[in-house]
């Protein structure tokens, strides 16, 4: 049964005014920040600043109004750059909105399917991987307006857009980069006391302004690139979107990148939130919320929604303690549009850059190389591995290898706990076995330890190898086997049908309540007979000896 209720309903009810009136202010201060990365991503991604604009105050309202978390401040992101340039040069804008759409009725099923915590199982190497080639993503698709480089469409692939750069550092513009330099010198010395009230964001952005207004710099703005409607007063018209049934299939890849990594920075955003309001926020919701919000935007011709992790902990530091501020900073968003619109219109595009840079060197997890050395070589590899190709290729192709990667290793790791170690009066209780005593001439006994499971099942030969003529009975000591599964099921049967065809016997001893139950239910028990299943390893012993 689908359980649909938004944190914002609790809140309502039990938040004092008090309270509420600060989150109205901490929205305001919020939607303040969020406007020039709002504008900012929309460029960096192949789209107009409206576009970013109305995605942040569309999918910002409804993933705070509906969303599982009390403080999830949601809009467009830098994780989804590099993605939504790669599917606009691939597919047509019109084709990315339609896997915004898609993307949005997956993250509403997993929601609804209470699917929300397995976003947890993703390996950190994977997601401190792709932050990072993220952020280096980010990085390489703000150097030309930066530094006011010439260049034509900048290529998708990271290799050729570094090429095309340095071939045109020659036209390097100088006050370009001086407006540039300028504005990450004031986003990075700006007070933090003075943060609360305006964002240094906003001072670097109103200052780029001012200098390229009154010193007549020839800079790139957002007129100059976008026209002078870049920013039309109100929220666009509903538009039906357009799509081809023939094609529909080659969309759901693009639609479940955008899915997968929607949840995960959401997600990722609502943990670190709840450590700072020491709130639990309700992950199936917040994937329902996230999937109506990007279900929504495209038919307004916004761009993916996600929670965002610096805009959301801005939040909580000006005071937000309910969904209101985050609906607050969507009215804000939008007032802003509607009132400033005739100026923000000449925004040079390298003070957006420099915003956009500070951000991107924010969100990677940049430590993560000084440890490199210091963690396992499987888990260096799937960072490196999920970094190189998220900055090489694309985060679809980063975040499936890097799962399947981090799979291979974690099965390896499992199969490498597993142990078949034989017993016997030899074996000293004290290194952790059981002592195996008075073992019938003719009797194998062996522990086995850990998970049996398809990528350790091969390792059952080993009794095989070991026995000989002389063997009549092989005991199995399976009380330290916490998990059986179907491949190693079959090596069971394998092994009991050998000792079977040699008139040989298998004993089962101590399964626990995992591998009894699989084993029963596929009768194999039945096939071993009730008597050759015991309970301990000294009934195990008394059985051989009566088969002996």
């Amino acid at each position: 049964m689908l359980s649909f209720r938004p944190k914002l309903v609790d809140c309502l009810r039990d938040t004092p005014r008090a309270q509420k009136i600060a989150d109205v202010f901490a929205g305001i201060a919020v939607g303040l920040v969020a406007l020039p990365l709002a504008i900012g991503f929309a460029i960096a991604s192949g789209v107009s600043p409206g576009t970013g604009i109305f995605t942040a105050i569309i999918g910002g309202f409804l993933v705070s109004a509906l969303g599982g978390s009390r403080v999830q401040i949601g809009g467009p992101a830098g994780a989804f750059v590099g993605l939504i340039y790669a599917i606009i040069l691939q597919y047509g804008l019109p084709n990315l909105l339609l896997c915004t759409a898609m993307a949005g009725i997956f993250l509403f099923i997993l929601g609804a399917a209470r699917l929300g915590s397995l976003v947890k199982f993703i390996p950190h190497p994977v997601t401190t991987g792709f932050t990072c080639g993220i952020a280096i993503t980010i990085i390489s698709s703000q150097v030309k307006d930066f530094l006011g480089l010439e260049t034509g469409e900048l290529p998708a692939e990271f290799l050729p857009r570094m090429r095309a750069l340095a071939a045109a550092l020659p036209s390097l513009h100088w006050p370009t980069l001086v407006i540039g330099a300028g504005a990450v010198a004031i986003i990075k010395l700006w007070p933090g006391r003075w943060a609360r009230v305006v964002p240094g964001s906003i001072v670097a952005v109103v200052a780029g302004t001012a200098a390229a207004w009154f010193w007549r710099l020839s800079v790139a703005t957002i007129a100059s690139r976008f026209g002078p409607d870049a920013f039309p007063h109100g929220l666009p018209a509903f538009r039906p979107l357009t799509f081809d049934w023939r094609h529909l299939g080659d969309l759901v890849r693009p639609a479940l990148a955008i899915t997968l990594l929607g949840a995960i920075e959401s997600l990722l955003s609502a943990v670190v939130s709840d450590g700072m309001i020491d709130d639990r926020h309700d992950s199936n919701q917040e994937l329902m919320a996230q999937g109506i919000a990007n279900f929504t935007v495209p038919f307004f011709g916004g761009i993916p929604v996600t929670g965002v992790i610096a805009r959301t902990a801005t939040n909580v530091r000006n005071g937000a303690r309910t969904p209101i501020a985050g609906m607050t900073h969507a009215v804000t968003l939008l007032l802003i549009v509607l009132v400033a619109a005739p100026v923000a219109k000449f925004i040079p595009l390298a003070a957006l850059g420099a915003v956009l840079i500070v951000v991107a060197l924010n969100m990677g997890d940049w430590a993560e190389f000084a440890v490199l050395h210091r963690q396992s070589k499987s888990d260096a590899a799937v960072f490196l591995v999920t970094f190189v190709l998220t900055v090489i290729f694309d985060l679809s192709v980063a975040v499936e290898v890097g799962m399947i990667l981090a799979g291979c290793l974690f099965i390896k790791r499992i199969a490498d706990t597993t142990q078949v170690s034989i017993l016997d009066e030899h074996t000293a209780p004290g290194q952790g076995h059981e002592q195996a005593r008075n073992v019938p001439p003719g009797v194998l006994v062996y522990r086995v330890f850990g998970a049996l499971m398809f990528g350790a099942a091969d390792k059952l030969d080993t009794v095989i190898r070991r026995m000989g003529a002389d063997t009549r009975v092989v005991v199995l000591h399976v009380a330290a086997v916490t998990a059986l599964d179907a491949t190693a099921l079959s090596a069971l049967e394998g092994l009991h049908e050998k000792l079977h065809r040699h008139k040989k016997h298998l004993i089962l001893s101590g399964p626990h309540t995992q591998p009894y139950f699989l084993l029963q239910k596929s009768g194999f028990l039945d096939r071993l007979g009730p008597a050759n299943v015991v309970g301990d390893l000294d009934a195990a012993i008394a059985r051989s000896r009566e088969l002996v």
